[in-house]
């Protein structure tokens, strides 16, 4: 019988009423003993790493859940953690970077309703995610909602509704309905299958350096040029959400300009959009032809969360700016589609 372990950190899937609102109080065999039935799946036990609210989640914590599971990779056939649906994007995407070839289903899953009440959708994700650490298959996913994600794909779209997250410009790897999994054609189709795939020849690595000085910073109408100066001083890496397909502003402000300056100091600067889908490219429009004959960090289709922790990664292992542009801009995961 395969072995899974739960690994809870807390989030609306592990809260109850309080005083004060919902607070995470079940632990991670609290969780288990509420969907007793998922005992019959596999041998399944569980850890409790933490137990915040993920608004609460930092970069120190997800570098515990990375090495959690590292420690534990031979003890167990998959994993399972349990995490607030607020960061749950930031974290999978980290362990994508961390946990580089990982060659266990390591699930990251949440509810929008807590454990406890009529409606929750608590038990059903908890076993879904159970189900697919279960299976032949390697990396990083977000199960929600009977729905499989590229770990570095997942956004959460919604505020309250249970179908909370999207695969933004990744198809779905998979669909869970009344136990049963069914993988998403398209992806063989594509090729997109064989990116998901652990390297056998390649050991697991684990490398939880993390650089936390890195801003992401959206622009809109009226954006002041001084921002930037602060930003220069402050951060080593900026990601800017541009506007559509990747506009920066040339003039009054010139925010290009200030660009510049963060770049010859050093900083390293990723170019995203706001809109959640079809990415960047900067050879469209005078605005972001001027931007792109500059060294900055083209972002593709990645979202940002994937971006930011990317980057986080980058900026601590990697030496030069040269390199940092490279791994930014080559996918890992499929977390990006292109590699211009």
């Amino acid at each position: 019988m395969k072995k899974v372990l739960v690994v809870a950190t807390g989030g609306t899937i592990a809260s109850s009423e309080s005083d004060e609102g919902l607070t995470p109080t079940f632990d991670a065999e609290a969780l288990l003993d509420q969907i007793p039935e998922i005992r019959d799946l596999c041998h399944i036990e569980g850890l409790t790493l933490m137990n915040i609210d993920s608004t609460n989640m930092n970069p120190g914590l997800m570098k515990k859940i990375a090495a959690t599971v590292y420690e534990q990779r031979n003890n167990y056939d998959g994993f399972v953690v349990t995490h607030g649906t607020d960061t749950m994007g930031y974290t999978s995407a980290a362990l994508v970077y961390m946990l580089q070839n990982i060659k266990k289903p390591v699930v990251v899953t949440g509810s929008q309703i807590a454990m406890e009440a009529l409606y929750t959708d608590a038990k059903k994700n908890i076993a879904n995610a159970v189900r697919f650490a279960l299976e032949d298959v390697s990396g990083i996913y977000v199960s929600f909602d009977g729905q499989i994600i590229n770990g570095t794909r997942a956004v959460k779209l919604r505020t309250r509704s249970t179908d909370a997250f999207g695969s933004v410009n990744f198809p779905v790897v998979a669909n869970i309905k009344l136990g049963r999994i069914t993988y998403n054609k398209i992806l063989s189709y594509r090729g997109q299958a064989d990116i998901l795939r652990a390297d056998p020849s390649k050991p697991t690595t684990l490398n939880t350096n993390l650089c936390e000085d890195v801003m992401v910073v959206k622009m809109f109408p009226g954006i002041k040029p001084t921002y930037f100066d602060y930003l220069k001083e402050n951060y080593k890496g900026v990601i800017l959400e541009s506007f559509g397909i990747g506009g920066i502003p040339g003039q009054d402000p010139d925010i290009v300009a200030k660009v510049e300056e963060l770049l010859k100091a050093g900083v390293a600067v990723a170019i995203t959009t706001q809109c959640l889908e079809e990415g960047i490219e900067l050879d469209i429009y005078e605005v972001g032809v001027k931007l792109s004959r500059h060294p900055v960090i083209l972002a593709g289709d990645m979202n940002t969360e994937a971006i930011l922790m990317k980057l986080m990664w980058s900026l601590a292992n990697l030496d030069s700016m040269d390199e940092i542009k490279y791994f930014m801009e080559w996918p890992v995961f499929g977390d990006r589609s292109d590699t211009d």
